[in-house]
């Protein structure tokens, strides 16, 4: 096999059984290792399973939802959800953690992210491809979709949340993404340039090398202490260019300290108050 077909063999793997099943076990894995997981894991654990399914299959419910089709449709498949099903019980119910603990082997959970990773690439294609057959050359219905099937699992983390009895509206991705998000975002505009063939490059060298960098900053990401997103220095640039970022104005931060002092003073007059009428007493019993 000659090197310029690799790119062309990588965009024809087949993602089951191994990378799905290296997907679900990363979903499974990140669930557990949340707060209050593995106590709702043992008070429900109907509860526990539809939160794995959301984090197994996001993109597909919510990319169902995208385009007025069953979000249960993902249910259809179910050799997949058989197998997303065993995950799920050996993460949380094995006998000694034995497959949590092996899992949480370093070497052993940077293959199973990267493998993730590369089901990334996966799910964003089919997404426009899907969006597409339903809106041709809606380009903005193909980035959306692209990226609510590649990233579903984070957006709809709050619905996920709030399954297990727990309601953060200020963790909407929408505020705050995460990495993984935002790195979808950028893959489905680019493979939606591609479908347009607005980008000149072939798809399955596109695949290849957007694939690769997911991967590499995945895995750098896990190895390094502080991880920083690799967009970080891009979005304070053009942050700064388009959206004006900067500190808060002058006044503004005049009117805090002003609000702040404020307060403190409400808060400090009733001592004080007590501090001079104490003096007043005892001056008042010196004179007599």
């Amino acid at each position: 096999m000659e090197l310029g077909q690799v790119p062309l063999h990588f965009s024809r793997l087949a993602m089951f059984p191994l990378f799905d099943l290296a997907h679900y076990v990363a979903s499974a894995l990140g669930l557990r290792e949340q707060r209050g997981a593995v106590e709702i894991s043992y008070q429900s654990p109907i509860a526990c399973w539809v939160s794995t399914m959301l984090h197994c299959f996001g993109g597909s419910v919510l990319s169902s939802l995208m385009l007025a089709e069953s979000p249960v449709g993902f249910l259809a498949n179910s050799t997949n959800v058989l197998l997303a099903s065993l995950v799920w019980y050996l993460v949380f119910y094995c006998p000694q953690d034995i497959f949590y603990r092996c899992f949480s082997f370093l070497p052993l959970r940077l293959m199973v992210a990267g493998m993730k990773e590369v089901t990334r690439t996966w799910k964003i294609t089919g997404g426009i491809t899907h969006a597409n057959s339903h809106y041709k050359n809606a380009w903005l219905i193909m980035v959306a979709v692209g990226w609510a099937r590649g990233a579903g699992g984070g957006l709809i983390s709050n619905f996920e949340q709030l399954v297990r009895g727990i309601w953060k509206p200020e963790s909407n991705e929408l505020l705050k993404m995460s990495y993984p998000v935002k790195v979808t975002l950028v893959g489905a505009i680019l493979f939606t340039l591609q479908h347009t063939q607005s980008l000149p490059i072939a798809r399955h060298n596109l695949m290849f090398f957007y694939t690769i960098f997911l991967v590499v900053t995945k895995v750098t990401m896990m190895l390094t202490p502080s991880a920083i997103s690799p967009f970080a220095p891009f979005e304070a640039v053009l942050g700064r260019m388009l959206f004006g970022w900067q500190h808060p104005p002058s006044n503004m931060k005049s009117e805090a300290k002003l609000s702040s002092s404020s307060t403190s003073s409400s808060c400090d007059s009733p001592s004080t108050r007590e501090n001079s009428d104490g003096a007043k007493k005892r001056q008042v019993k010196k004179v007599e």
